[in-house]
């Protein structure tokens, strides 16, 4: 049976839905437009938290979730999935803009990147220092990490909210400090909050591993076939006591920066199959086999078009930024503002250790050893980027949530001071971006009457 080539005109009804989509699409992957969903996400949270249906927020997320196979049976709570599983797929495009930054971004070069690592340990380090200083007692000093994170979506998001008036080389330079302060607040996971080690468990996620590197090494592009191997890791991290989303770290740094080898380029394929088309066209028409054989291989192409890291990247970014992110929010961020005791066990220094340390030792942290690697002549800022810039990169480097949330989770087991890491996350948070909204509307309004001054 021959299928008809044929063509026609589109209706007004497929123009029209089209552009909806291409908006669509491009709204999706606008910085801004994923830090109001997380915060709308975090601001219901708090609202249903507090409102009379307190109780059914938390009885939610308790609720149990099985997956079984014959007699195996796997059952968690709904907060369980959404953190350590649904969170597996956030870490592992973490992953992959770490991946991406040491190949061919902000951390390919030494020293491009020696200022951005630096600033970065800058503000890890002054903002634990500044925790520990409000929190001296052993069984607080555990939480010494959640200021030291910052969220990218958020810090980002209001970045873009200031407009065109921003050089963006302060918008690198905030990305490049993000994504290092990743990849320490990854370190500090595995080294600090991944207590009791199984052994046993680590064959398990090797296993997974090595069937990573064997699809790698025989070509195999697509991205399903990676799922199977990516489960066997996490769950072999779950089994060792080591929180199981760094298996999303670990597989986004193994993601290929590079194409697979086919033999010939994916550009060359779609010409040849367009001109044996054409060509079959004007003799016969094409069989449904034939046609089928040359759509697949049309979709090899066009998939390889992109190296692995950037395609995958971009396919996962609207189910994190929309679905994943917004939904860890929503299941974390609902602390009850009448049920927390800020006098029983400190908990009241807790919540002032991590928002003053967000709202003032990110910027010190971030500023001062800045200043310190330029003063040394070690390093240079980039061009473009002023003091006031890295003044801002600081302030928006406070905007903790999402990684900072994370973390007081894993630091705490105890409920008050678990709620009350919560809230200086929260209140740290907001500060800093208000702050960075703040100092960024002067920042650009000073850049605009230099360039007056300049001009006239």
């Amino acid at each position: 049976m021959n299928t008809t080539l044929s063509l026609r005109a589109p209706t007004r009804a497929q123009l029209l839905a089209e552009r909806a989509f291409a908006s669509l699409e491009r709204f999706l992957h606008i910085e801004a437009v994923s830090g109001v969903a997380l915060l709308i996400a975090a601001a219901c949270a708090l609202v249903w938290a507090n409102s009379p249906w307190a109780a059914s927020y938390h009885a939610v997320w308790h609720t149990p979730l099985s997956i079984g196979l014959g007699g195996w049976v796997f059952s968690q709570s709904l907060h369980f999935w959404i953190n350590d599983a649904l969170m597996t797929v956030f870490f592992l495009v973490v992953g992959m803009e770490i991946r991406r930054e040491i190949h061919e971004g902000a951390l390919s070069d030494l020293r491009q990147a020696a200022l951005p690592v630096g600033a970065a340990l800058g503000g890890v380090v002054v903002p634990a220092l500044i925790y520990l200083a409000f929190n001296s007692v052993a069984e607080r000093q555990h939480g010494w990490a959640v200021p030291t994170a910052t969220d990218i979506a958020f810090a980002v998001g209001v970045l873009a909210l200031l407009g065109r008036g921003i050089p963006g080389n302060v918008r690198v330079f905030l990305l490049a400090l993000a994504i290092i302060d990743d990849i320490i607040a990854v370190l500090i996971i595995a080294l600090f909050y991944s207590n009791g080690l199984q052994m046993v468990g680590f064959g398990v996620a090797a296993l997974g591993l090595l069937m990573v590197i064997g699809l790698h090494r025989i070509g195999v592009g697509t991205a399903y076939a990676y799922v199977i191997p990516g489960a066997i890791t996490w769950l072999g991290l779950l089994v060792t006591g080591a929180h199981p989303t760094l298996a999303g770290v670990a597989l986004g740094l193994m993601t290929p920066v590079a194409a697979i080898g086919l033999r010939e380029a994916p550009l060359e394929t779609v010409s040849r199959i367009a001109d044996e088309l054409q060509q079959q066209g004007q003799l016969d028409e094409p069989g449904e086999q034939v046609l089928a054989r040359r759509v697949r291989e049309l979709r090899v192409a066009q998939r390889e078009l992109l190296p692995p890291v950037v395609r995958i990247q971009a396919a996962l970014h609207p189910w994190v930024a929309f679905g994943v992110m917004p939904l860890f929010a929503l299941a974390n961020a609902g602390v009850s503002l009448g049920g927390v005791d800020l006098q029983a066990g400190g908990a009241l220094w807790i919540m002032l250790g991590v928002a003053v340390a967000l709202v003032a030792g990110k910027p010190l942290g971030v500023v001062g050893v800045s200043w310190l690697l330029v003063r040394l002549g070690w390093c240079r800022l980039p061009q473009g980027v002023s003091w006031g810039g890295v003044w801002l990169v600081g302030i928006l480097a406070g905007i903790g949530f999402t990684m900072s949330i994370f973390i007081a989770m894993l630091g705490f087991t105890d409920e008050q001071m678990l709620s009350a890491a919560k809230l200086g996350v929260l209140l740290g948070s907001f500060v800093a971006a208000v702050a960075g909204l703040a100092w960024g509307l002067f920042y650009v309004r000073g850049r605009q009457r230099s360039h007056i001054l300049s001009a006239s």
